[in-house]
């Protein structure tokens, strides 16, 4: 399969989709679970295999355009 060169190869996923499920059991530990809207978001990140600056890029504008609203 072609890689663009934003997109994570298949075991940058992986372990991204790793990282992701540990740190939800620990925000559900903690009292702070990440909502169905999170979720869908960061699996999207992982099927679609955005790069981390793609993904870091795309958060801070949604948390741009909530705090302005």
């Amino acid at each position: 399969m072609h890689q663009a060169p934003d997109q994570l190869a298949e075991a940058e996923v992986e372990r991204a989709r790793e990282r992701r499920l540990m740190a939800m059991h620990l925000q559900e530990i903690e009292g702070n679970p990440l909502d169905a809207e999170q979720i869908a978001m960061f699996e999207m990140f992982e099927r679609e295999r955005w790069s981390h600056d793609r993904q870091l890029a795309h958060i801070l504008a949604r948390a741009t355009a909530k705090a302005q609203s």
